[in-house]
């Protein structure tokens, strides 16, 4: 049922867990939060893969395409505001509503340019007509993905994700079936673009169902004014952050080919799922407990040490578990059709993990309130990233007969360097703001790194072992590496590993 519109405006809207709930409620936030991410990502696998076998690698390429452009439209309906609600002590339901009214207002209007930039956008990758219309209906997706920003944010903010796991796997169900439709009826690239859209509004819709929140019939400017000082630091981090995700697919797209993009598309498609998905578990997760004491300066650095060493528990195994894998991984879901992909995942997972850590790191700035700082790391990876792209761009379309990537496999090394030296950047700053020193982190990260390496040794004897099906690759990599790993761990009587079992099995206290 909908709140009472005559409640007072400036009443804080959330109520964060009492401290003596604290621990619990984290953990119940944890456990939803990788709930989401594990169903999500298991639906949007199973659709990829018959997407994958159905589709051609152009027609890949075509939203690749599209998605730079949906990527910056869709950070400029945010603006940053809704993150700075979640750094935001006690937000009011004024706030939110401002903040909801500001984000739709700037979909409809950026939707409205960028219909008629359309033909522009064709012009750049390679004069492809068919982009018009594919780009004119796929950008109908940031407008009904405004109206559940907010949505999102407070539930968050409340550390009650259960309906954000629900709406998210509803709406993948939704967008697979019709996906997987249209592809079968031989609509090629709009199968695509209609699977966006179907899980767009399917997700949004639930959260409207079911959240119980409706924002007051008012836009303040003073609402508004009293958060764009983080907000403003958070947006201006977040375009340089797209600038560094989409820079790729850009050059690729207009420096190559539509077909040599869609191969990167597919990698990189596949590479973010586990990426991304650790990000997102980190900041649901554990943002809003982290601003909760961002004035208690040693129990915010006991929080950021025990958080990065949940982190490197998590991060090292499975990027480089996935990399070790790649091959079998794709012949299994793919056959051979995206081999030139293959190397390309597995560069990507490797610069991944250097990404989620200084987005954790971001994490850690963000719950301190330092908008500027965020700004200063992201100038720090984009600068590292353009000197790279300097160095690399002449070869990015260099191809050999037996490797039609290899120019994009020099630009991806070149970018995974450039990440490496922003990282270690980034975490010399975040010494100084949460009060840890450096061999303190590295020390979170040393030992999951080399166990994680001890891990890999069998999974590496085994992809040797002759001709064995792929699926049978995987599963004796899979099963060496999680014995030896959680074995290791549970010989140097690892607490993070405890705390991890504690949350899945809910014997946490």
């Amino acid at each position: 049922m909908a709140e009472n519109p005559d409640a007072p405006l400036r009443q804080p809207d959330d109520d964060m867990p009492a401290e003596g709930s604290l621990k619990q409620s984290v953990a119940r936030t944890l456990k939803w939060n990788v709930i989401d991410r594990l169903s999500s990502q298991v639906l949007y696998a199973v659709t990829g893969i018959v997407l994958a076998r159905m589709l051609t690698e152009e027609e890949f390429g075509l939203v690749g395409a599209i998605l730079v452009f949906q990527a910056f439209a869709s950070l400029f309906v945010d603006s940053g505001f809704a993150s700075a609600l979640l750094q935001r002590k006690s937000p009011t339901r004024l706030d939110y509503s401002t903040v909801l009214w500001f984000n739709l207002g700037m979909a409809v209007a950026i939707y409205i340019l960028l219909y008629f930039l359309a033909p522009w956008i064709a012009s750049i990758f390679q004069g492809d007509e068919r982009l018009i219309p594919l780009s004119r209906v796929m950008f109908l997706t940031f407008i009904i993905n405004s109206l559940s920003i907010v949505q999102i944010n407070r539930l968050v903010k409340r550390m009650d994700t259960r309906m954000v796991a629900v709406s998210n796997s509803a709406g993948l169900v939704a967008g697979a079936v019709v996906g997987i439709y249209l592809a079968v009826a031989g609509y090629g690239a709009w199968a695509l673009v209609w699977q966006a859209i179907a899980i767009a509004v399917v997700k949004t819709g639930i959260l409207w169902m079911t959240s119980g929140w409706r924002p007051l019939w008012q836009f303040s400017p003073a609402s508004l004014k009293s958060v764009f000082s983080l907000g403003s630091g958070v947006m201006l981090s977040s375009l340089l952050n797209t600038v560094f995700l989409t820079i790729g697919s850009f050059f690729i797209g207009h420096k190559v080919n539509l077909g040599t993009l869609g191969y990167y598309t597919q990698a990189d498609k596949w590479s973010k799922m586990g990426v991304t998905s650790l990000s997102q578990v980190f900041t649901s997760s554990f943002i809003p407990l982290l601003s909760g004491v961002q004035d208690d300066s040693e129990r915010f650095g006991h929080m950021c040490g025990k958080t990065h060493r949940l982190a490197a528990y998590l991060l090292f195994p499975a990027m480089c578990l996935l990399a070790v894998m790649a091959t079998p991984i794709f012949h299994t879901l793919f056959g051979e059709k995206w081999d030139p992909s293959i190397v390309l995942f597995q560069l990507l997972l490797l610069r991944g993990i250097f990404m989620v850590l200084s987005s954790l790191y971001s994490n850690f700035i963000l719950s301190l309130a330092k908008s500027r700082m965020l700004v200063v790391c992201e100038v720090m990876r984009d600068s590292a990233s353009i000197i790279a792209i300097i160095i690399t761009l002449p070869y990015i379309a260099v191809t050999t007969p037996g490797n039609v990537v290899y120019g994009v496999e020099i630009f991806l090394w070149g970018q995974l360097a450039a990440s490496a030296l922003t990282w270690v950047a980034t975490l010399v700053i975040v010494t100084r703001l949460t009060g840890r020193s450096l061999m303190g982190y590295i020390g979170d990260l040393l030992p999951y790194c080399a166990l994680t390496c001890i891990g890999l040794v069998p999974c590496i004897i085994i992809s040797g072992l002759g001709h064995m099906h792929p699926l049978v690759i995987c599963v004796l990599q899979a099963l060496a590496f999680i014995i030896v790993y959680v074995g290791a761990n549970a010989l140097m009587k690892s607490k993070i590993q405890s705390d991890v079992f504690g949350y899945l099995f809910g014997r946490f206290r």
